[in-house]
Formats: structure tokens, C-alpha cells, sequence
């Protein structure tokens, strides 16, 4: 509202002078922004010669990720129907010929597959020498520390942290980021330039799995999957697939059983990431596997 008052100055000039109340403002309260829960990225990337699934897990959220291993062996979907999986990774090594373990498995706390009752392992006298480092090879682990779960990525002999209890464990290896533990890990031996032992063929092309950790703490699952009637060598070597896991903001990853074993379920669909000479995708059972549930 404005209100004017009329003034006579000495002058005899009627000067008007304006009062302006300001207006009556509607008071209000902004909205909150809603609270974006962390989700579940899915994603595929076409390489020329390889086509690669990913799926990024946050680190805070409704998910986790368990291990679970198979008394022989079996496929991907039968994991998943048994837990009730959203997604299924195939995880470490084992001999398809008798299906028993040559990668440590800690499940809910107890060893539940030991390479060292692998007779086929422990028997082989061309193995003898490397034993020692296959027995402490990189794992993937699930902490329980206080109320919190932490994943991480760590040698066999590597120590628990302190006040924390190891949930889960699944062996693989070699570690990959920061850097590629072959030679350590016993997966590569060299004598000037000859290859004395290569079983992952390391610098050549191949169906691959891996899982990485960012910086934040987020999982990333990958599989490598080969192109049918390729006209190079299909997949990726394990510095390609290092140098693929770098590029995603990964900074520590571990491989996992790749080749035939090499396969991947999500809501409700398997990927298999080796094929025949034919074109056919292979599908191998496996004996152990990452699992991604919601919590409970």
C-alpha cells in the first residue's frame, strides 16, 4: 500500500512525498531433494574384437555381494534360482576333470574348498615348484568390520585387518591392478625368452572375468566375452584387460577363471564369453561363483 503526504516547503513548492510498505511476501518452505538411492550399472562396451559386460555395484547401498561354491559343479542359472542372485559371476579355478578346487573358498567364515585336497593339484610333480605361490594367490574378501562390510583384494597370507572378521574369500589371481602379479603368483614363468609356464596364456587374446574396486569403494564386475567369426583373436590379454579395468576409475582388480569358464548371469539372462571354432558359445558348469543379492 502506498500512502502520500503533500509538504509545503519555504519555497511555497508542494513537495509529494511517497511511502511504499513493502508487499507481504508468502512465506514457504522449499521441497527436499529426494534421496537417490545408489543403483546397479549395467553396461556392454563393442570392442572390435570383443564385446565386454560390465556391471558397476556401489559400495553404499541395498546390495552385496556373497561367495558360494558347488559341491561338484554346476551353471550359473542354478546358482542364481538357489540364492535368489540378481547376478552371478563365475569365480575360481578348479579341474573340470574331477571338479575339485584349485583356488581357496571361504564361505560365512569356514573354508568350504581347498586346493590342497585336490589330488590332481597336490600329485602333479610339474606343479611342485610353483605350490608354494599357488597356495598364496590373490582372493577377493568380504569384511565384517564392526557393522561394516568392506571388500577387498589380498594376497592368501595376507594378514586380516584389525577389528575385522573375514566373511568370504574367493581365490583367483593374478591381481591385476596396480599392477599384474603373474610371475609371483606362479601363473608365469620366463627364462630369457623362452615361456616356461603360461597356463592363462597372458598376452594373448581370450574370454576373461575380473572384478576391480574404484576409488569409492564400488565393485566392477566384468566379463570378456569373444565375437563369433572374428576376423583377429577375440577377447583381450590380461594387460588389455588391466588397462580396460584402469580406464572404468578401477584401482585394484584381481582375474578370475576366464576361458570356457568365462560366464555371466543379470536379471535373469547367462553370458558365456568363449566360443568354438564353430561360433558356439561354450557353456562350462563351474565350481565357484560371486553372487550379488539386496541385503536383508
Amino acid at each position: 500500500m502506498k500512502k502520500i503526504w503533500q509538504l509545503i516547503g519555504k519555497s511555497g513548492l508542494i513537495a509529494l512525498i511517497v511511502s511504499c510498505q513493502p508487499a507481504e511476501i508468502p512465506s514457504f518452505k522449499p521441497e527436499a531433494s529426494p534421496v537417490v538411492k545408489p543403483t546397479l550399472q549395467y553396461q556392454v562396451y563393442e570392442l572390435p574384437y570383443t564385446t565386454v559386460h560390465t556391471l558397476r555395484i556401489p559400495a553404499q547401498g541395498e546390495f552385496t555381494v556373497k561367495v558360494a561354491v558347488w559341491e561338484s559343479v554346476n551353471t550359473l542359472d542354478t546358482f542364481a534360482h538357489k540364492y535368489g542372485a540378481i547376478a552371478v559371476l563365475n569365480g575360481g579355478f578348479f579341474d573340470p576333470s574331477n571338479g575339485k578346487t584349485t583356488s581357496y573358498i571361504i564361505e560365512d567364515g569356514q573354508i568350504v574348498a581347498d586346493p590342497q585336497e585336490n589330488p590332481s593339484l597336490m600329485n602333479n610333480p610339474t606343479l611342485v615348484p610353483y605350490l608354494e605361490k599357488i597356495f598364496n594367490r590373490s582372493e577377493f574378501r568380504r569384511y565384517l568390520c564392526g557393522t561394516t562390510l568392506k571388500y577387498a583384494i589380498a594376497s592368501r597370507n595376507q594378514p586380516i585387518p584389525e577389528n575385522c572378521q573375514l566373511i568370504d574369500a574367493l581365490g583367483g589371481g593374478p591381481s591385476l591392478l596396480p599392477e599384474i602379479t603373474a610371475k609371483a603368483e606362479g601363473f608365469f614363468t620366463q627364462e630369457g625368452e623362452k615361456i616356461i609356464r603360461d597356463p592363462l596364456g597372458m598376452k594373448q587374446a581370450n574370454a576373461r572375468s575380473a572384478l576391480g574396486i574404484t576409488g569409492q569403494g564400488d565393485l566392477i564386475w566384468i566379463m570378456v566375452a569373444q565375437k563369433p567369426n572374428s576376423s583377429g583373436a577375440s577377447g583381450l590379454s590380461l594387460p588389455e584387460l588391466a588397462k580396460f579395468l584402469k580406464s572404468l576409475g578401477v584401482e585394484e582388480a584381481i582375474n578370475l577363471d576366464g576361458g570356457s569358464s568365462s560366464s555371466f548371469f543379470y536379471q535373469g539372462k547367462t553370458y558365456y564369453g568363449k566360443v568354438d571354432r564353430q561360433g558356439n558359445r561354450i557353456q562350462r558348469p563351474v565350481k565357484s561363483v560371486l553372487i550379488l543379492q539386496k541385503q536383508q
